[in-house]
Parts: structure tokens; C-alpha cells; sequence
């Protein structure tokens, strides 16, 4: 029988998550991480541990093997951060397995698919350039995230689901202060506001006479049974916070970080076909969902002659599996001209993200607006002088001021 997986000596122990210094970049000591192995037991905040994957190529194999759960209330399941210990017991697409898990993407799958994005691009590259009137309006500075990044992104996930704009502003402070929860004491109260929200706009759209997401499932699947209100809720709950918090966290650093690199960014308004391309190596050199890849065993998994036994909790974190040299040359380094197609900003294996396409193309209209209407947008302060996010698990900053 092979040796049961132990990943750090006595000498050499990680904490996890691993503290942020920079807004925009991963943490400093994922570099340690990567070079130990190819595995390496961190301990959480609780003083519980659990066994973290440092290769693109492992990550990859294991988000693909059934032994490999994403039930947040399974014993030994990593929670990392007391944000997230409330939440375990919130079931939604992304904490389900198996044939559960298929059953629910199946129903939402309608409202992502290439032509249904393609059909919504009119709508959102209205709502980008109404954004981007709004902007060139007011006095700079003018913060990038708060009145832009934030209510372009709500705006476009609001229309998909049917949500009226009115709300926007109501649910938008909901849903930060959950993002920016400091534990789960903190999170409870906002969590149950936009629940309770759903939960009305939801029972006025049981007629489903409307076409957006919302409407179709209320109207359909609700009706035939097939689908629980309750996880309708925690749906859309689901689909309203991540879509707009990570979302409007891409668009901000994303232009930072164009604007902080200037021959890539002249190589992107020199042909802007190449936008496409720019978008990706934005989503791996930035990966702003870095802690969605956190799992849980269900069997003992074979693993570089080790054994991963039953009921480890396993991490994946994103952004250092983005930065895996053998996988990306000079990860380190921000290149238009790569193709990182296989990166990890999306997740993998069942539970990538559904939205994808959506954000891709969402992402790509607000990339070409602000570069063609505002040529001379330009960052009042560096990037590393930004003040970051302060949730050792969180990415990105609270502000990001822009002048032109």
C-alpha cells in the first residue's frame, strides 16, 4: 500500500490563505507552495488542515474524478476562512455532485447557451455605453469600480435574469457587503436580505409570461415540479452575487492592468481583433475566483505514489495553478499574445462556470468601449499603491480612481 499523503515536514508548514499584498497579483508565498510539490498540507484558520494541489495538470485530473466532491457540509470539507461557515449549509449549483448537480445545470443551460449570448450582446453593449456616458459625465478622479465596474456588471446580470433596475442599488450594497463579509456572524444579515428579495420578485413571475431567466424557470420548471422554489432562490441568489461582484472586479483590474502595460495595451489598439485573446490572458493573469477550487474526498485517490485518503479536504487555488510554469512560460509575465486557453479563472471539470460565455463577451464590449471612447483613461495612482481588498481570501481592491 502506498504512503498515506503528508505534504510538509515539520520544517516546512503553510497557513492557508495565504496573506495578499497586492491587489491584482497572487499572494507572494504560492511561489513556496508551487516549489515544495506537488502537494502541500496547509493548515486553516481553525488549526484543521487540509491537502493543497500546486500543479495545472493534477488540478485538472482531480476536478474531473467523482471521488472528488464539492458538498461544503461533507465532513472535512476545507473551509478556509469563517466568511464561508455560514454558508456550507446554503445549497446551490456550485455545493451539489452527481446526477443532482447535472439535473439543476440542465434547467439553467437554456439562458447560457452561444445563441442566447449572442441574442443579449445588443442589450449589453447598451447598457456598457450608457456606463460609459455616465462616466465621461461626471468630474474625474472617478472611482472605476464604484461608478462603473459595479453597476455595469448588476445591470447586465439584472437583465438577464429579469430583475427591475430600480432595485439595482438596493441589491448591489447587499450583495457587497456579503462579498466583503468577515465572518459568518457578518454575512447572515445580507445573505437573508437577498434571499428574502428573491423570494418576492420570484413569486411575482409564477405567471412565467416574461422571457428572461427568472420568468422561464418560475413559468416551466417551478410549475412542472421539476424545480424547488426554494433552490430557484438560491439560484438566482447565486447567479446575482457572483455575477456581479467578480465581474466587476474583472472589468476594473482588467483596464488597470492594460493601462499598466503599455505595449500590451498598444498591441490591443493596434488590432483590436485582438481583444479576444487579451480578455483570456486577463482572466489567468488576474483569476479573480481563486478560491472556487475547494473539494472534499469521498475516496482514497491514488496520487504520485501517495494516497489522498477519504475525507481531505483539498484546495485548488486558482491563481496558483494559472501561474504553473509548466503549463504557462513566464507566467508571471502579462502577454496578449498567449493563448491560455486552458486556464482555470472558469474552474473545470463539472462545476466550470455556465456563464462563461456571457462574461467573455460582457468583458470584451467594455474593453473595446473604454479603449475607443476614452482613449486617454489613465490611472491616477498605480496599481500597487491600491489598497486591497482586506479578507486574506479576497482579490481585488475596494477602490480604483481613474483620470483622463
Amino acid at each position: 500500500m502506498s504512503e498515506t499523503a503528508t505534504a510538509a515536514t515539520e520544517e516546512e508548514t503553510f497557513s492557508f490563505p495565504q496573506p495578499r499584498t497586492c491587489p491584482h497579483r497572487p499572494p507572494a508565498g504560492y511561489a513556496a507552495l508551487h516549489a515544495h510539490g506537488p502537494l502541500a498540507e496547509v493548515t486553516l484558520y481553525d488549526g484543521s488542515t487540509a491537502l493543497l494541489v500546486t500543479r495545472h495538470a493534477d488540478a485538472r485530473r482531480l476536478l474531473t474524478d467523482p471521488r472528488v466532491s464539492s458538498e461544503r457540509a461533507s465532513d472535512g470539507f476545507p473551509i478556509i476562512t469563517p466568511r464561508l461557515l455560514g454558508a456550507r449549509w446554503f445549497r446551490t449549483l456550485v455545493t451539489m455532485d452527481g446526477e443532482e448537480h447535472s439535473m439543476y445545470r440542465r434547467m439553467l443551460i437554456p439562458d447560457f447557451t452561444a445563441k442566447r449570448t449572442k441574442a443579449m450582446q445588443p442589450d449589453v453593449e447598451r447598457i456598457v455605453d450608457d456606463c460609459v456616458d455616465r462616466l465621461l459625465a461626471a468630474t474625474p478622479p472617478v472611482d472605476l469600480i464604484k461608478d462603473f465596474a459595479s453597476e455595469l456588471s448588476s445591470r447586465v446580470i439584472f437583465h438577464l435574469l429579469g430583475v427591475p433596475t430600480e432595485d439595482q442599488a438596493t441589491f448591489q450594497e447587499r450583495s457587497v457587503r456579503l462579498l466583503t463579509a468577515a465572518d459568518s456572524d457578518e454575512a447572515e444579515g445580507p445573505l437573508a436580505e437577498l434571499v428574502a428579495y428573491m423570494d418576492r420578485l420570484v413569486s411575482s413571475r409564477d405567471s412565467g409570461t416574461g422571457t428572461w431567466l427568472l420568468d422561464r424557470l418560475s413559468g416551466e420548471e417551478v410549475a412542472k415540479g421539476e424545480l424547488d422554489r426554494g433552490d430557484l432562490i438560491r439560484m438566482a441568489v447565486q447567479l446575482l452575487v457572483t455575477g456581479q461582484g467578480t465581474t466587476a472586479q474583472m472589468i476594473a483590474l482588467g483596464m488597470a492592468t492594460l493601462l499598466e502595460h503599455p505595449d500590451q495595451l498598444a498591441s490591443v489598439r493596434a488590432d483590436p481583433d485582438r481583444i479576444p485573446a487579451a480578455v483570456d490572458e486577463l482572466l489567468r493573469y488576474l483569476t479573480i475566483a481563486d478560491m472556487a477550487g475547494l473539494r472534499v474526498v469521498t475516496e482514497d485517490i491514488e496520487f504520485h505514489g501517495q494516497v489522498i485518503p477519504a475525507g481531505s479536504g483539498l484546495i485548488m487555488p486558482y491563481a496558483l495553478l494559472n501561474h504553473d510554469p509548466e503549463t504557462y512560460p513566464e507566467p508571471d509575465r502579462f502577454d496578449v499574445h498567449r493563448a491560455p486557453r486552458q486556464h482555470f479563472a472558469f474552474g473545470f471539470g463539472p462545476h466550470n462556470c455556465l456563464a462563461q460565455g456571457l462574461a467573455r463577451m460582457e468583458l470584451e464590449v467594455t474593453f473595446r468601449a473604454l479603449l475607443r471612447r476614452i482613449p486617454s483613461l489613465r490611472l491616477e495612482k498605480p496599481l500597487k499603491e491600491l489598497r486591497p481588498r482586506e479578507a486574506a481570501d479576497m482579490q481585488g481592491v475596494y477602490e480604483l480612481p481613474v483620470i483622463w
